[in-house]
């Protein structure tokens, strides 16, 4: 197994970061097997959505409807108001996915994205974890 790490600059905002030339860069050499992106914190995930269509926003709009980040509703209250519901975050999207890889190449469909989701703005820098798994 072959494992690199990405440092992730996401910012103070509420954001989605696309990964997906980062982890075809990293895939590209590599044969058949599968691709694993592991995000080793509490407060984000990662997903395979549609990006640049409003997919990313709509995303980051049903964590906000899913999950409110107002004050006084989590029991998790350390950090920026509204913090905990960062916390669930992973539970709805999770820290890891893996992707099926032939000859090199994702498996993505034609709209498909590998993206970061990151609702945590008191964490602007994220760790991204790639592991390939030869098959």
């Amino acid at each position: 197994m072959e494992s690199i790490e990405l440092s992730i600059t996401s910012g103070h905002r509420s954001t989605t970061v696309d990964l997906t030339s980062e982890v075809a860069g990293f895939c590209a050499d590599k044969g058949d097997g599968l691709v694993s992106v592991f995000v080793p914190h509490a407060t984000a995930g990662v997903a395979i959505i549609e990006t640049g269509a409003g997919s990313d926003s709509d995303v980051l709009a049903a964590v906000d409807d899913l999950l409110p980040a107002e004050s006084g509703r989590w029991g998790h209250e350390h950090g920026t108001p509204g913090h905990g519901r960062d916390h669930v975050l992973p539970a709805f999207i999770s820290p890891s996915i893996v992707v099926p890889v032939q000859e090199g190449r994702m498996m993505l469909g034609t709209w498909q994205s590998v993206v970061l989701v990151d609702t945590n703005v008191d964490n602007p820098v994220r760790r991204v974890r790639l592991s390939f798994l030869p098959g």
